[in-house]
């Protein structure tokens, strides 16, 4: 570590004495605190090799870890942790945490030592991590109960309760703050090297409950660098092992107390006298704590069979897609906690949910109002501006995501590998078309594969042209998006929940075109979905994706990310397929994906043993669970609002 100081232009202003240090306390301290001057006043303790190889020993000796056992350092710091375990052979290791500059840090030391660890940023609150993926989970050096509540604190111990496989572990070490409440040193100084030195006061918040601390750090030529203010809960070992039994953890155990090293030997602070417990992730998690759900009494909304239907074969609903209907109702009437009733008609559908507005929506209207795709935005802004609550994707996220070539720029700004493309439309005769070859036309906008056939995939400029003329004929005024024809394997990623939530992230879907003939475009257009007689629909197959734990891991990251960013609520399909050179890049995202016995969704689940009345189940227990979240939050916005007016 370099002993240079961080060279600020001039000193900066102190407060002076502070007659309580809780009346300077933000809220969110934790956003700034955790950057290079942390390093340094923390560093005698966190950054001695000595604690990290004994806190490693510990994490293996009280856990029993396997070398191919996943593992999340939640909370990482500098990484320190998670580069310690892999260099003792563990393979599959990843660390998070809301410090930028430690995330980057991290991430450079790791590779200077050629080690495989994956550092990422986020709130430990809110991550974007599939459910039932970690073997264990570790919260390291009094990283715990930062926040301003102890809801927040739930959320956390929630959080890791959602990503660990059943009978996985959580590891805590954090102060014992029985003991820190009676032994905390109200006032110290020290040198942390030959040009600084920190002066510390602590005191107790108002309420007894969390130790308040300000640091002022002084450079010996340029005077106080910084004067920042930190807090931390301090639970006794009986009130953690309360919370952790609240939320379902089993076999709570706690292994004694670690007092660290330090390289100064003098204020210790809160990483003095730390606790050491496991934890184990149960294997059923209810999802309320009454077993009932929020709106027992469902409204599902359909397509109306009685009306045409562009999209589908010959244009009106088919033997199969009333098939697809009764299989659907068939399956929720497994679902003996809810009660249904179906609304299909959608001459009357505005007029009958205004007049008697039901108490939640199962949003299943993929066709779009009056069966038109171009509509389906439609059904959410309908039932939003009659404040019906409902499942899925709202308006916007829809409208957004119908746009393909919106969709691929803003993922290509998040640094996920999207196609070549050109945007072409068909009145524009001067445009320059692209002479790259194979490649794939598709409108910008669609559904259901509408427009994308195997004459599709072109091979050459006569091909281009031809192409885009029966466009140009069936779907007229549309833009055509010109892409390269990726010719790897073909994936898809189905996600079912809401991120800070509880969040499934299903097998990963392979498409098997093996026995297709090979004269044949490898694709997955409207004849696979919609003609029974093609040999698309006849011959592709299925199965689930053989990957590596690193390839999965990188399509559920750039999944995750894509569902938050565009706004996807509930469920989501994220399709992906390589290129010649290996690499997967993004071909769709689907909020509101196919629901149907026999699609994709479906498959997945069943990759993981979930039936198909269970996967309409997780799907509106995730629509339920957001909006009692979004609800309770509103109520206490509503509460902050009032106690500030009063």
């Amino acid at each position: 570590m370099s002993k240079k100081p961080p060279a600020p232009v001039s000193a900066r202003r102190t407060l002076g004495p502070v007659a309580d240090l809780e009346r300077h306390l933000p809220s969110d301290w934790w956003r700034t605190l955790f950057n290079s001057l942390y390093l340094k006043t923390d560093g005698d303790v966190v950054e001695n090799v000595q604690n990290t190889s004994r806190e490693a020993e510990l994490i293996i000796r009280c856990t029993g870890l396997e070398p191919t056992d996943r593992i999340l350092d939640l909370c990482c710091g500098q990484g320190r942790h998670a580069m310690e375990l892999a260099k003792r052979g563990y393979q599959n290791i990843m660390g998070i945490d809301r410090s930028r500059y430690l995330i980057r840090l991290a991430r450079k030391r790791a590779a200077q030592l050629g080690l495989r660890v994956e550092f990422r940023e986020g709130d430990a609150r809110k991550l974007r991590l599939p459910e039932d993926f970690f073997n264990l989970v570790v919260v390291m050096g009094n990283s715990f109960g930062y926040f301003d509540s102890e809801d927040e604190d739930v959320a956390v111990l929630e959080g890791i309760r959602r990503m660990l496989k059943p009978g996985g572990t959580v590891v805590l070490d954090l102060v014992d703050g029985e003991w820190m409440r009676n032994n905390f040193e109200k006032r110290s100084w020290e040198w942390i090297d030959e040009n600084h030195f920190v002066c510390r006061e602590r005191s107790l918040a108002s309420d007894g409950m969390r130790l308040v601390s300000r640091e002022v750090v002084v450079h010996a030529e340029r005077g106080v660098i910084a004067d920042q203010f930190y807090a931390e809960r301090l639970y006794p070992r009986d009130r953690i092992i309360e919370l952790l039994d609240y939320l379902g953890f089993t076999s709570v155990r706690f292994h004694g107390h670690i007092n660290a090293f330090s390289d100064r030997d003098q204020d210790l602070g809160m990483m003095a006298h730390r606790m050491f417990i496991t934890a184990t992730a149960p294997f059923t998690i209810r999802k309320s704590r009454n077993g009932v759900p929020l709106f027992p009494e469902v409204m599902v909304l359909l397509g109306d069979p009685n009306l045409p239907d562009q999209v589908k074969r010959d244009g009106r609903f088919n033997p199969e897609d009333l098939e697809t209907l009764l299989k659907l109702k068939e399956g929720m009437s497994l679902l003996k906690e809810y009660k249904f009733q179906y609304l299909e008609n959608h001459a009357s559908l505005f007029t009958e949910l205004r007049a008697n507005p039901p108490k939640f929506i199962f949003n299943l209207c993929d066709e779009g109002f009056n069966n038109d795709a171009n509509m389906e935005p439609h059904i959410p802004a309908i039932l939003d501006m009659l404040g019906i609550p409902y499942s899925g994707a709202s308006s916007a996220c829809l409208s957004l995501c119908y746009n393909k070539n919106f969709v691929r720029s803003i993922a290509a700004s998040m640094d996920i590998p999207v196609p070549a493309e050109t945007y072409f439309h068909p009145d524009d005769m001067t445009a320059t078309l692209p002479s790259v070859f194979p490649a794939l036309v598709k409108p910008n906008f669609g559904d259901g594969s509408l427009g994308i056939t195997q004459n599709a995939v072109v091979n050459s400029m006569e091909d281009l042209i031809n192409y885009l003329q029966t466009l140009r004929t069936d779907l007229p005024g549309c833009p055509i998006l010109i892409q390269e024809f990726l010719e790897g394997t073909e994936y898809s990623v189905g996600i079912i929940g809401n991120p800070g939530l509880n969040v499934r992230v299903l097998p990963v879907l392979e498409v098997d075109y093996s026995d297709l003939d090979p004269e044949l475009p490898k694709i997955l257009g409207y004849e696979s979905k919609w003609l029974p007689d093609s040999p698309y629909w006849q011959k592709l197959k299925y199965r689930e994706a053989q990957l590596s734990s690193e390839q999965q891991q990188k399509l559920i990251d750039y999944s995750m990310a894509l569902f938050e960013r565009l706004g996807c609520r509930d469920y989501a399909r994220i399709d992906f397929r390589m290129d010649a050179m290996g690499e997967v890049k993004l071909l769709e995202m689907n909020p509101n994906p196919g629901w149907c016995w026999d699609g994709k969704l479906n498959m997945m689940a069943s990759f993981g043993g979930i039936q198909y009345h269970d996967l309409l189940r997780l799907i509106l227990e995730a629509a339920q669970e957001r909006i009692a979240e979004e609800r309770s939050k509103n109520r206490n916005d509503l509460n902050r609002i009032g106690e500030i007016s009063a």
